[in-house]
C-alpha cells in the first residue's frame, strides 16, 4: 500500500515523514527526471506500507516541475491514500491545495499540523465542523512532538478504497462550463473533475497525453475563453477565486480568531534579522559563527580525539598485514594507497559533521528562508530572484541536489544561470582541502580563512551573475513570492536525520569512490608506462603527466606536479584532493599516525599565499563528475554544460592568478 504525503512548503510534511519512517528511508529520483524523492517504509499489523514524500507545493497548477510531478504522481501513480498535511496556523492558504486534492478523487485524510501554534495564538478551531464542510477526515497532529502521528497513520490506512465525494461550491456558470467540457471531451466528472478544472484554467495543455481529438479541444478551448470575456478575472483566476471564497466561508464558521493585535515572537525577531540595513551583516556574522564553531576549540577538541581513534584502528590493520607477512607491494597498496588517502580524508569528519549540524539548525529553525528573502533584493540586480538562492544554499552541502533543486525555478534562463554559478558555492567535499591547508598555514586564524573562502565563492557567483545575465538571462526576472515560516526550535530527531544523511553521503563517498580512486592513484604513482615499479615517483605515470600540466598552474603559485595531479583527480571527487596529496607525498603510515604530518610536506611546496591560491582554485574550478553529469541532465545540452564547466575553470584560474600575483606584489 502506497501513502503519499502532500502539502505546502513549511507545513511540516518532512517532519511527519521522518516521524513515521525514522531511519527507514531511501532517496532517489523520479523516473525520467532528476527531482529528488524520498520513500520510507512503515510496518503495521504485519503489513509494510510505503510512505512517499512528495515535493512541497502550493497548488497543482503547472508552474514548476515539482507541481507537475506531484500532480501526475497522484493522478497516474500507484497511490492508495493521500495524507494532506495542512498548517493549522495558516489555513486560508493551505486549504486551497486541499480542495484541489479532493477534486482528484483519491482516498484522502487531512493531517492538521501545528495545532500547538494555533493554541498559542489563543484561537479555536471546530475540527468536526471543518471536517463536515470539507467532507474529509481531519486528524489534529503536532508532528514535531510526535503528537497524533500514530492516529494519523492508522486513519490513513482505514481510508483505503473510500470514495471521496466532490464538494459543491462552484457557481452556476462554472458548473455549466464543467458540464460542457465533460460532455464534449467525454471526461467523467466523478473521476476526472481535476482534469476538467485544469482544462478550464489552462486550456489545451491539460489534455496533453490524453486520448482526445485535437480539433475538438481547440474549438472547446475557444468556447471556454468566450465564457470569460468581460469578466474582471482571467479564466485561470476565476476557479481559484471561487475556491478561496468557499474557504473563507468555511473558516468563518469553523475558526474563532483572536482579534487582539499580537506582535508574535517571529515578527519581533524578523524586525532585526530582515532589517533593510542590518540583514546582510547579521547573515555574514551568523555564517562566520558557524565556521568558528566547526574550526574553533570545539571542532579541534573533537577532531584530536577522533584522529586518535583512526590512528589506533589503522595501526592495528598495518600490524596485522605485517603479521600476515604480505608482500611489500600489497602492504604499500593498503598502507600508502588506501589508508594514506582515505584516512587523511576521514580525519576531518568531526569538523564536517559540526558544519552540517549547524547548517541543519539554521534550516530547521526557519532562518534559511529569511536568507533567501534577504538575498532577493541583491539577486535581482544580476537577473535572478531570491528563489535561486535556495539551490545555492543547498550547494554548501552538495552540488548534485543543488543542481536538481533548480527544477523549482519556472524561468528556463534563470535555471541555466543558476546552474552556472551553483558550483561556486563551496560544497562539503571541498572542506577537507580547506581544513588541511588552513591548519598548515593559518593555524591562528583557521575559521576566518575558511570563512573567507566561502564568502569569495558567493562574491564570484554575484559577479558572474552580473556578467552572464547579458548572455544567458536576458529578459524579465520572475517575481519571488515566499512564505516566511515562524521560527521553530529544531527537534533532536530531525537534526539527527538531516545531519546523518549528509555525513553518511560523505562517508560512503570516501568508502567507495575515494577508495577506488586511491587504488588507481597509487598504481599510477608507483608504476611507469612500462608497468615497472619506479623509485622516483616523478618517473611514474602520474609524475610524467603531472610535470606536463604543472606549467599551467605555475603562475598561480603551485606549479608542482603533485599539486597539479591532485586537482585533476579532484574531478572524480573533491575529497580526493587531500587523499591524493597524501598518497603522492608518500606519507603512508605517517599520515595514518597523524594526518597533520601532511602539513610538513605541504610547507615545503607551498607558501601561505600559494596555499590560499590553491584553496581558491579548488573552490571555483569545475565540479566533480557526479555534479557534471547532473548538470548535463538538467541542461539537456552538451553545449551549455561544457560552456558552464569551461567558464567555471577559467574563472578559477583567473581569480587564483590575481590572488597570487597581486599578493606577491604586495608582499614583495
Amino acid at each position: 500500500m502506497n501513502i503519499a504525503l502532500v502539502g505546502n512548503p513549511n507545513s511540516g510534511k518532512t517532519t511527519l515523514f521522518n516521524e513515521l519512517t525514522g531511519s527507514n528511508q531511501s532517496v532517489g529520483n523520479w523516473p525520467g527526471v532528476t527531482v529528488e524523492k524520498k520513500v520510507g517504509k512503515v510496518k503495521f499489523n504485519q503489513i509494510t506500507y510505503n510512505i512517499i514524500d512528495l515535493p512541497g507545493i502550493y497548488s497543482l497548477s503547472t508552474m514548476s516541475v515539482d507541481e507537475v510531478i506531484t500532480r501526475e504522481y497522484i493522478e497516474k501513480g500507484d497511490v492508495d491514500v493521500i495524507i494532506n498535511i495542512v498548517d493549522a496556523s495558516n489555513l486560508e492558504r493551505n486549504l486551497f491545495l486541499t480542495l484541489q486534492l479532493l477534486e482528484i478523487g483519491k482516498p484522502m485524510i487531512v493531517a492538521l499540523n501545528m495545532m500547538d501554534v494555533l493554541e498559542a495564538r489563543h484561537e479555536k478551531l471546530n475540527i468536526k465542523l471543518l471536517s463536515k464542510y470539507l467532507n474529509v477526515p481531519i486528524i489534529p497532529i503536532v508532528a514535531s512532538k510526535a503528537k497524533g502521528v500514530k492516529a494519523c497513520f492508522q486513519n490513513a490506512v482505514l481510508q483505503k478504497d473510500k470514495v471521496m465525494e466532490p464538494l459543491d461550491f462552484y457557481s452556476d456558470k462554472t458548473k455549466s462550463i464543467i458540464s460542457k467540457v465533460s460532455q464534449e471531451l467525454e471526461w467523467d466528472i466523478d473521476t476526472q473533475l481535476s482534469t476538467i478544472i485544469r482544462f478550464i484554467e489552462e486550456g489545451p495543455e491539460a489534455s496533453l497525453g490524453l486520448d482526445v481529438n485535437l480539433f475538438k479541444v481547440a474549438d472547446l478551448n475557444e468556447w471556454v475563453e468566450q465564457q470569460f470575456v468581460g469578466d474582471v478575472l482571467d479564466r485561470d483566476m476565476v476557479i481559484s477565486d471561487e475556491k478561496y471564497n468557499y474557504i473563507t466561508s468555511v473558516l468563518k464558521g469553523a475558526l474563532t480568531k483572536n482579534d487582539r493585535d499580537i506582535d508574535s515572537i517571529s515578527n519581533k525577531i524578523d524586525k532585526v534579522l530582515t532589517h533593510r540595513v542590518l540583514a546582510i551583516p547579521i547573515f555574514l556574522f551568523i555564517m562566520y559563527l558557524v565556521f568558528f564553531i566547526a574550526f574553533g576549540p570545539l571542532g579541534s577538541f573533537i577532531k584530536d580525539y577522533f584522529e586518535l581513534g583512526i590512528e589506533w584502528v589503522i595501526i592495528q590493520i598495518a600490524a596485522l598485514l605485517r603479521m600476515m607477512n604480505v608482500s611489500d607491494i600489497v602492504y604499500n597498496l593498503v598502507v600508502d594507497g588506501i589508508l594514506g588517502g582515505v584516512g587523511a580524508i576521514l580525519s576531518f569528519l568531526p569538523e564536517i559533521s559540526i558544519l552540517f549540524l549547524m547548517l541543519s539548525i539554521l534550516e530547521s529553525s526557519g532562518y534559511m528562508a529569511r536568507a533567501a528573502f534577504i538575498m532577493d533584493r541583491l539577486f535581482r540586480r544580476f537577473g535572478l530572484s531570491g528563489r535561486s538562492f535556495i539551490p545555492m544554499l543547498m550547494g554548501f552541502g552538495c552540488s548534485v541536489p543543488a543542481l536538481m533543486a533548480t527544477r523549482t525555478l519556472e524561468n528556463e534562463r534563470e535555471r541555466r544561470l543558476t546552474m552556472f554559478i551553483i558550483p561556486f558555492m563551496s560544497c562539503g567535499a571541498k572542506f577537507p582541502v580547506y581544513a588541511i591547508f588552513a591548519a598548515a598555514f593559518f593555524s591562528q586564524s583557521q575559521a576566518l580563512v575558511v570563512f573567507s573562502i566561502y564568502i569569495i565563492g558567493i562574491i564570484i557567483a554575484i559577479i558572474s551573475g552580473i556578467v552572464l545575465k547579458r548572455f544567458i538571462n536576458k529578459g524579465k526576472t520572475t517575481n519571488f513570492i515566499m512564505e516566511l515560516p515562524p521560527y521553530r526550535l529544531p527537534t533532536f530527531k530531525n537534526l539527527f536525520i538531516h545531519t546523518w544523511d549528509r555525513v553518511r553521503g560523505f562517508v560512503l563517498n570516501a568508502g567507495t569512490v575515494i577508495l577506488l580512486a586511491m587504488i588507481v592513484i597509487w598504481f599510477l604513482h608507483t608504476f611507469n608506462f612500462q608497468f615497472q615499479i619506479v623509485e622516483n615517483s616523478a618517473e611514474s605515470i602520474f609524475g610524467i603527466i603531472g610535470q606536463a600540466i604543472a606549467i599551467i598552474f605555475k603562475p598561480l603559485g603551485f606549479g608542482e606536479w603533485r599539486a597539479a595531479m591532485s586537482l585533476v583527480v579532484g574531478f572524480v571527487a573533491k575529497e580526493a584532493v587531500v587523499g591524493t596529496l597524501g598518497v603522492l607525498y608518500g606519507l603512508g603510515e605517517g599520515v595514518i599516525e597523524s594526518p597533520e604530518m601532511l602539513v610538513g610536506p605541504l610547507r615545503n611546496v607551498f607558501t601561505p599565499l600559494s596555499a590560499y591560491s590553491f584553496m581558491i582554485f579548488t573552490l571555483l574550478y569545475l565540479p566533480c563528475v557526479a555534479a557534471f553529469a547532473t548538470m548535463k541532465r538538467e541542461m539537456n545540452s552538451w553545449k551549455w554544460t561544457l560552456l558552464a564547466v569551461g567558464y567555471q575553470t577559467g574563472v578559477a584560474w583567473l581569480v587564483a592568478f590575481v590572488v597570487y600575483q597581486v599578493g606577491s606584489l604586495i608582499l614583495g
